[in-house]
């Protein structure tokens, strides 16, 4: 195997079978890409005196992609969505005392539990993972609350922008 591209045709089918077993259902041409890379390097680095290539490259290939999945969960668990942004569109804090069109109306339906995150996700900005200790519950349960909280808003919102129309 002296070039590369002979490589990637050979392994092609192996980067979608690990694509498969890691049970990748979106981006896949990202995941792809880290597997062509891992086998790039694996190839690059490979020792004919210590084994096959194959099994070498899937381990490479197996552990880049498995890589890429942790960096990407590690990310949504750091950063929000800005859809779900609702302060924004509301445009106050819900710490402050003023009235900014009704807010505090929207707001006192809320439980001192519900303020609290609402505030510490939208207004501090802290991650779902520092919440979740703040709160001493898991993360998921924390994306949970935050569904729910998010729905309740918008349920407020929506009902409130049809009466002012």
């Amino acid at each position: 195997m002296k070039f590369f591209q002979e490589v990637l045709e050979q392994y092609t089918p192996m980067l979608s079978a690990v694509i498969r077993k890691l049970h990748i259902y979106r981006d896949f041409e990202h995941f792809r890409q880290a597997g062509r890379v891992a086998l790039w390097q694996a190839w690059q680095r490979f020792d004919e005196t210590k084994g096959d290539f194959a099994p070498y490259a899937y381990r490479s290939i197996y552990g880049a992609m498995l890589d890429e999945l942790k960096r990407e969960a590690r990310f949504s668990d750091m950063h929000m969505p800005a859809e779900d942004d609702l302060l924004e569109y509301v445009g106050a804090d819900p710490r402050s005392e003023r009235d900014y069109g009704g807010l505090e109306d929207l707001l006192s339906e809320l439980t001192l539990q519900e303020r609290e995150l609402l505030s510490l996700l939208f207004v501090d900005r802290f991650s779902q993972a520092a919440c979740a200790t703040h709160f001493g519950i898991s993360v998921p349960g924390i994306k949970k609350r935050k569904e729910k909280l998010l729905l309740k808003l918008r349920k407020q919102l929506t009902k409130r922008n049809s009466m002012v129309t």
